[in-house]
C-alpha cells in the first residue's frame, strides 16, 4: 500500500523530533533574550531535551522495527542502540560544557547549545537512515554544526586554525563520500541501500566491477576521514587541540559513534553481496585490516612523542579508531554473534573512558594554564580523588583490569583469533603494550613527580569532576559486571540492521 505523509508512523522519529524541536526552541529563546542575560539556563534546557529524547528512545526499546519515508528511515534495534550511545555522549558533553563561561564562548553561549543539538540530530539521522540521500543529509548536518562548534571561540587563534583545517579536510572527506555514493547510484539507479544490495551482484558480472570497487574505495576514504583512521587522520591532533575541550569530546565520542553507524549501514547493506563472494570478501577484509593495523601502530607511535596532553589523547583516539575497526574483519564469524556486540561494547566503553579522560585533562590543564602533560605533576597530592579518577580511566584506555577497557579489547582479540587473523592480533598486542608508555606518563606525573605548577588558577571545577567521576564509575561497573551491558546486547536482534523490515529475520 502506498504510504502518505499522514499515514506514516511518525512516532518512530519521536527522539529526533524532540531534539529538533529543542534546538529550534533554544534558537528562538537565544534570539529573543537580551544580550545581557546569561545563557547558562539554555544549557540546562539542552540537557533536558537530551533526557526527554532518551525517554522516547527507551519507550521504543523492544518494539518491532518500523520504517517510514518509503523505507529510507527506520527505527530498529541497531539504530536505537547507537542513538542511546550518542545521547549519553551528548549529555556528558553538555555537563562538561558548563565549565565554559560567557567570556570563553565570547557571548555565543546560545549558539553553542543549539548547535550541539543540531549536530546530535545529524548523528541520530545517520543511525536510522538506509538511503544514501538521508545518510548524507545527516552526515552534513553533523559535519557543518561541528565545523562551527570548533571555531566558536573566534578570538583564540588555535581554535580558528583548527576550524579552518577541519572545514577544508572535512569537506574533502565529504566529497570522497559523495563521489563514491554517486558511482553507487549510477550502478544501481537507486539511492535505497537494499535496492543497491540487489544490484551490486549484477554490476559485478556485467562488466561494471571496476565501478563497484571504485565506489567502495572512495567511500572508505571518506569514512576514514570521519573516524580519524590512518592515513586520513592528519586533521585530528590540530583540531582536537584547538577546539574547546567539550567540543573535542563531542568529536571524539558522539561524532565517531555516528560515523561507525554510517559505515556499518553502508558496508553491510549496500555491499553485503561482496561479503558473500570469497575473493571479494578477502579484498575488502584486507583493506579494513590494513586501515585498522595502520591506525593502531601510527596512532600509538605518534602518541609516544607527545608532551601536550590533548594532542597525546588525540593520537590515542586514532589508535582507538584502529581497535574499533577490528570487529569488521571478523564479520565472517557471524554478524549477529560477534561483529556488532563486540563493536558496540567497546564503543560504549570508549565513549566513557575518552569523555572522562578529556574532562579531567580540561580541569587540570585549565587550572595550570598550560596544556603540557607536566600540569599533572603532583596531582595525586593536590587532588587525590581527581588523580584516582584519571588513573581508572587511563587503566581502561590501556586495556588493563579491572576496568572495562580490558574486557573490550579481550572480546575484540578473541574475534580476530577466531577469524584466523593472527597477525592482526599481534598488532593489537604491540599497540596495547606501546600505549602503556604514554598512558602511564600521566600516572608518573600524578604520583611520582613532586613539582606541580607554581600557580593554580581557581575555576569552575564541578563539571569536569562530575563527568570524570561518572565515566570512571561506568568503566569500573562494566569491568566488574559486564553482563549489565552484555545481557541487553544479547537480547538485541542485530541482524535487523541489514535486513528489510518486511522480510523475515536472518539467522546469524
Amino acid at each position: 500500500m502506498e504510504q502518505t505523509l499522514i499515514s506514516m508512523d511518525w512516532q518512530a522519529m519521536a527522539p529526533e523530533w524532540t531534539v529538533a524541536a529543542g534546538a529550534a526552541l533554544l534558537l528562538l529563546l537565544d534570539l529573543l533574550a537580551k544580550r545581557s542575560v546569561s545563557r547558562a539556563w539554555i544549557g540546562a534546557l539542552a540537557l533536558l531535551t537530551v533526557f526527554v529524547s532518551g525517554g522516547f528512545l527507551l519507550a521504543q526499546a523492544g518494539e518491532p522495527a518500523t520504517q517510514i519515508l518509503e523505507g529510507s528511515y527506520r527505527a530498529d534495534s541497531f539504530a536505537l542502540a547507537f542513538k542511546a550511545l550518542m545521547l549519553t555522549g551528548t549529555a556528558l558533553v553538555i555537563l562538561l560544557s558548563f565549565v565554559m563561561g560567557k567570556e570563553e564562548l565570547e557571548n555565543r553561549e546560545g549558539e553553542y547549545w543549539y548547535l550541539l543539538l543540531f549536530a546530535l540530530l545529524g548523528g541520530m539521522m545517520m543511525a536510522s537512515s538506509t538511503d544514501l540521500v538521508t545518510l548524507f543529509v545527516g552526515l552534513e548536518l553533523l559535519s557543518i554544526s561541528s565545523y562551527i562548534l570548533v571555531g566558536v571561540r573566534r578570538k583564540h587563534p588555535a581554535s580558528t586554525e583548527a576550524a579552518w583545517k577541519y572545514v577544508v579536510l572535512g569537506g574533502v572527506g565529504s566529497a570522497f563520500t559523495l563521489y563514491g555514493m554517486s558511482f553507487l547510484y549510477g550502478i544501481s539507479g537507486s539511492t535505497d541501500l537494499f535496492t543497491i544490495q540487489q544490484m551490486v551482484p549484477e554490476a559485478l558480472y556485467n562488466g561494471s566491477e571496476g565501478l563497484v570497487w571504485l565506489s567502495l574505495a572512495l567511500m572508505i576514504v571518506g569514512f576514514g576521514f570521519k573516524i580519524s583512521s590512518v592515513p586520513f587522520h592528519m586533521w585530528t591532533p590540530d583540531v582536537y587541540q584547538g577546539a574547546a575541550t567539550p567540543v573535542t569530546v563531542f568529536l571524539a565520542v558522539v561524532s565517531k559513534a555516528a560515523a561507525f553507524a554510517l559505515i556499518i549501514r553502508v558496508l553491510l547493506i549496500g555491499y553485503l553481496q561482496l561479503w558473500m563472494i570469497r575473493e571479494a570478501f578477502e579484498t575488502v577484509n584486507w583493506m579494513l585490516m590494513i586501515l585498522a593495523a595502520a591506525s593502531m601502530l601510527v596512532g600509538s607511535a605518534a602518541a609516544l612523542r607527545q608532551t601536550d596532553a590533548k594532542r597525546l589523547l588525540a593520537y590515542s583516539s586514532i589508535a582507538q579508531a584502529g581497535f574499533l575497526l577490528v570487529p569488521l574483519v571478523s564479520v565472517k564469524q557471524g554478524i549477529g554473534t560477534t561483529l556488532l556486540p563486540s563493536l558496540f561494547f567497546y564503543l560504549a566503553v570508549y565513549v566513557l573512558m575518552t569523555a572522562g579522560a578529556f574532562a579531567v585533562t580540561e580541569r587540570v590543564t585549565a587550572e595550570a594554564e598550560t596544556g603540557d602533560i607536566r600540569a599533572f605533576a603532583g596531582l595525586g597530592r593536590r587532588r587525590p580523588w581527581l588523580a584516582f579518577i584519571m588513573s581508572v580511566l587511563l587503566l581502561s584506555l590501556a586495556g588493563l583490569p579491572p576496568a572495562a577497557g580490558f574486557l573490550g579489547k579481550f572480546y575484540l582479540m578473541t574475534g580476530v583469533i577466531f577469524a584466523g587473523e593472527y597477525w592482526l592480533a599481534v598488532v593489537m598486542v604491540a599497540a596495547t603494550v606501546a600505549s602503556y608508555y604514554y598512558y602511564f606518563a600521566f600516572i608518573r606525573q600524578m604520583y611520582f613527580r613532586s613539582s606541580g605548577p607554581e600557580e593554580i588558577k581557581e575555576r569552575r571545577a564541578w563539571p569536569a569532576v562530575v563527568v570524570g567521576g561518572i565515566c570512571a564509575i561506568g568503566v569500573l561497573i562494566l569491568g566488574l559486571w559486564p553482563d549489565l551491558l552484555l545481557e541487553p546486547m544479547n537480547v538485541i536482534d542485530w541482524v535487523q540492521a541489514i535486513t528489510p523490515v518486511s522480510s523475515s529475520v536472518m539467522e546469524p
